[in-house]
């Protein structure tokens, strides 16, 4: 589909969207400057806040105009509530989320006052999510155009969930993230997409890290060789700040970043990874989606927390000044 902005592509979002991961309560604080090993440094009050990679790559997919569902477990906990209600709100279908007994998952986050982060990530309720329930899920998982997953999850239950929809015909993108160095043969035969990051890409390649953090002068061409024997004709590598690098067969696709004032970075990764997901399921390209996920990305850096720094189509289109 060709556009004329990246952002006309909002108007444009109707795809229907598998999610299977984690949810999780973000126990938030803000700081000076993050502390090092073995010290203490005063933070600003705490904040809970809904998080989880998948809930959180789901509320954005769903915000900017998605039909998504979410696929995984939470707790018997207070957190269990808190966590589908902020689903709910954002309108992601949470009808096939198991409730088992104990804990939630939960992170720890300590943000900067330069938007960075370190994170701590305690799997709860997350480690539930079994092969047996994603087989009973296997009518509404493959009812979808694609799924979206990430390693926040049993890996044997991300795997089946790729091999069941792979096989259906529905278009598999993988957030390898956490990150996970030797990804099953299985989990890279039944996924079409890979979505990491410029260090992760690196790491999975063993490829040597640019001394003056330098990405655009990587030989790209080189990298999307590596990929495709490493088991994926299409990928994509974000950059942080300076955007990201689309690989699509034998097309390399340079995409520019959208520079904002951060204020937490924390969410951003999934704001992308919901947004790509959501560009795919209504028809896409693989660019265009990144494109605009550089947009829904940043606007998330100018809020505090995850899932609620997240805009719908119309707030992103106000904050970069696209009106319809």
């Amino acid at each position: 589909m060709s556009v004329t902005t990246p952002l006309t592509l909002l108007d444009h979002i109707h795809g229907s969207v598998s999610v299977v991961g984690s949810m999780n309560a973000d126990y938030t604080v803000t700081v000076d400057r993050l502390p090092h090993p073995g010290e203490t440094v005063n933070a600003g009050p705490l904040r809970i806040l809904p998080g989880g990679k998948s809930g959180n790559q789901s509320v954005a997919a769903a915000r900017i105009g998605a039909d998504v569902c979410l696929f995984g477990a939470v707790g018997s906990d207070d957190n269990a509530g808190f966590l589908v209600d902020s689903l709910n709100s954002a309108g992601v279908n949470t009808s096939c989320i198991r409730h088992v007994p104990g804990a939630s998952g939960a992170t720890v986050i300590t943000v900067d006052k330069a938007g960075e982060n370190t994170i701590a990530y305690s799997s709860g309720s997350n480690a539930c999510i079994s092969v047996d329930y994603i087989e009973s899920m296997r009518d509404a998982l493959t009812s979808a155009n694609v799924l979206g997953l990430c390693l926040e999850s049993p890996i044997e239950s991300v795997t089946a969930a790729a091999r069941m929809c792979h096989g259906a015909g529905v278009v598999v993108l993988l957030n390898d993230s956490p990150f996970v160095a030797e990804l099953p043969a299985e989990l890279i035969e039944a996924s079409d997409i890979l979505l990491v990051n410029e260090h992760e890409m690196a790491q999975l390649l063993g490829i040597a890290e640019p001394d003056d953090d330098n990405w655009d002068g990587l030989d790209w061409s080189e990298v999307a060789r590596q990929m495709h024997n490493f088991g994926f004709g299409q990928a994509v590598v974000t950059l942080g700040g300076d955007g990201s690098v689309v690989i699509d067969g034998d097309d390399i696709h340079r995409i520019a970043p959208v520079k904002v004032d951060a204020v937490d970075t924390t969410g951003c990764g999934d704001a992308f990874m919901g947004t790509v997901l959501a560009g795919l399921a209504s028809g896409h390209s693989l660019a265009d989606s990144a494109q605009l996920a550089s947009y829904v990305s940043a606007y998330a850096a100018t809020g505090l927390g995850a899932q609620a720094s997240y805009g719908t189509a119309a707030q992103i289109r106000e904050r970069f000044g696209v009106l319809r």
